[in-house]
């Protein structure tokens, strides 16, 4: 909900409302929508629910839309009805979807993932408790056999030629995500999933090339953005989303955080997503408005690279001030968006910014609460 009148903001025209290119590709706005999954699948497959959720954001102005968590494997679906793009069937079952995104004016944008040792579980309205093979799911797989937490299955450590499949299944998935009509591509290696669960020390207890010290763990996801970039067209921009602390001793740090995104922005990355947390169950987040926008101004700032905000920021004036003071060059929302598809059209209006009001829905101008 805006907090703010036009006259109290109407002054202070922001970022928020500029253009931004990264390679070739521009984005209307500073505004994106953070991936969140809907657990509306069957079998990986896009259907009307993802029309329609996807797409009412880009009728609300956002100039990024990005898909939720997209399953690069079957396996790799944090539950069994989670979205993927495995095969051509999925990617043909999504094209659609990004063209009427960019059909919109934003641009249409996919995260690639695979849950690793969090894999095969229900959705949260059904208890998140793993799903066994017996009932629709499998055993999970991950860098150790380590559990997740109490509800969820041990893992299966991978062998290393599982280790280099999982490469080139994120490259295919990055190719097919093309074909689809997706302008943005973003890397899943954040919230203890796979990728992130090779990063920290908490869920990597391995002793070959791919664990031990900060240079090992960091190896796959490294190798994972590199085939991932190698598959895009040159004018595509490449985000990145970490965990940039785990927020618990012994576990992944901001410092080890700016080194990767060091490491990323040598492969190619464009842009790293700084959400943190949920590498082990019973961890706990110091949740606050804004709370992790200090992880992304540091590695924007350490790094040399853009960052993208995200995690409790409602409001206007969170996202103007966040970008006027060069925190970060994208705000991600979630739950603000998810109460009000328009919420961006009722901030360029606060702001005094062009109007983003489609045609369609011009006889409904302004979309103000007092009106």
């Amino acid at each position: 909900m805006l907090r703010e009148s036009v006259s109290e903001t109407s002054t202070r025209m922001s970022a928020l409302f500029s253009p931004l290119t990264l390679r070739g590709v521009t984005f209307r706005n500073r505004i994106g929508v953070s991936p969140m999954c809907q657990y509306s699948s069957v079998d990986g497959m896009a259907n009307a629910w993802h029309m329609i959720h996807l797409g009412s954001r880009a009728v609300g102005g956002a100039g990024l839309v990005m898909t939720e968590a997209t399953a690069v494997t079957p396996e790799g679906r944090i539950s069994p009805s989670d979205l993927g793009i495995w095969s051509d069937a999925h990617a043909d079952a999504l094209a659609p979807i990004a063209a009427f995104i960019a059909g919109r004016g934003a641009q249409p944008g996919i995260q690639l993932a695979h849950a690793g040792r969090k894999a095969s579980v229900a959705p949260p309205w059904k208890g998140g408790r793993w799903v066994p093979p017996d009932e629709g799911g499998w055993h999970p797989i991950g860098p150790s056999p380590v559990r997740y937490g109490e509800t969820h299955a041990l893992p299966h450590e991978m062998e290393p030629d599982a280790i280099r499949q999982i490469v080139d299944d994120f490259a295919a998935a990055a190719r097919r995500a093309v074909g689809a009509g997706f302008r943005v591509v973003e890397c899943h290696m954040a919230h203890g999933y796979l990728l992130h669960s090779f990063l920290s020390p908490l869920s990597n207890k391995r002793t070959d090339g791919y664990g031990g010290d900060l240079v090992n763990r960091m190896r796959l996801p490294l190798q994972v953005a590199g085939a991932v970039r190698d598959a895009l067209p040159p004018d595509m921009p490449l985000f990145v989303r970490i965990s940039a602390t785990d927020w618990i001793d012994g576990g992944w740090t901001i410092e080890d955080s700016v080194e990767l995104a060091r490491r990323l922005k040598e492969v190619g990355v464009d842009m790293i997503d700084c959400s943190s947390g949920a590498i082990v169950a019973e961890g706990k987040l110091p949740a606050a408005p804004g709370f992790q926008v200090p992880l992304a101004a540091r590695i924007r700032k350490e790094a040399g690279i853009p960052t993208a905000a995200v995690g409790l920021i409602t409001t206007t004036e969170q996202a103007v001030a966040i970008l006027d003071a060069g925190q970060a060059d994208i705000i991600l929302f979630g739950r603000a968006l998810l109460r009000d598809p328009y919420w961006p059209i009722r901030a360029a209006e606060a702001l005094g910014a062009e109007s983003l009001i489609p045609i369609e829905y011009a006889r409904a101008a302004p979309f103000r609460e007092d009106r």
